[in-house]
């Protein structure tokens, strides 16, 4: 009995805008350059009181990218807050965009990768508008956080489960890379962790259809990773 991987990939992507997602801090790749909580204000620190107001650039450079991906893009969205405490989140949620009831910014498009066996389409299920979160560092006996990321937009690429290796992995990865780059719409620079991965996988008979439970492998910041 034979068995194969079924994978899908979300890339989250930082966008590469002049100022944040929802306030005008402005974005700076590399915050290990700074000083702590630098870039920040009442908005992206979540003061009480304070109204988001959205990035027009971020909008344009993501339905630039869901176009060159196929995609549909809705009539209309909608932003949501995904709810988690961590303390490298201020807000206590995340604003998103991925709803049950609302589409995303882009859906529905796909993805052609060439490997050693030829060329598949990999299924792009969306791609849609969020914020990042803070930076913890972990010291002898405490935990700091930064904020100067906080904020900063990200736009999160999900594709279909319809890879089956390794291989077709790297290649899907390495050419959305290549084409954000080319639209301006993120550096490249994976050493600055402004692309980073997190591959969703699960096992399961060569010929079933079937989607078994999956595992998701989180922070992948480099294609060596995959």
């Amino acid at each position: 009995m034979k068995y194969e991987p079924v994978i899908g990939l979300e890339v989250h992507a930082q966008i590469h805008t002049a100022s944040k997602m929802f306030c005008a801090c402005p974005v700076v790749e590399d915050t290990g350059d700074l000083a702590p909580n630098t870039y920040v204000c009442p908005v992206c620190t979540a003061m009480p009181g304070v109204l988001p107001v959205i990035n027009r650039r971020a909008v344009e450079m993501a339905i630039m990218t869901g176009l060159a991906l196929h995609c549909d893009v809705p009539p209309f969205t909608r932003f949501a807050r995904k709810s988690y405490f961590y303390p490298d989140l201020p807000k206590g949620y995340q604003i998103s965009q991925y709803t049950p009831v609302f589409p995303p910014l882009t859906v529905d498009g796909y993805l052609d990768i060439e490997t050693e066996a030829g060329t598949k389409r990999i299924g792009v299920n969306r791609a849609h508008l969020e914020e990042d979160t803070g930076k913890l560092y972990h010291v002898s006996d405490a935990s700091l956080v930064d904020f100067n990321r906080a904020g900063v937009p990200l736009l999160e690429i999900v594709s279909e489960p319809d890879m089956r290796s390794v291989e077709e992995v790297r290649a899907y990865a390495t050419k959305l890379h290549a084409i954000l780059v080319y639209l301006g719409v993120n550096s490249g620079d994976m050493e600055k962790g402004v692309m980073r991965f997190e591959a969703n996988v699960s096992v399961r008979r060569v010929g079933s259809d079937a989607l078994n439970p999956r595992h998701e492998i989180k922070n992948l910041n480099s294609f060596r990773a995959l």
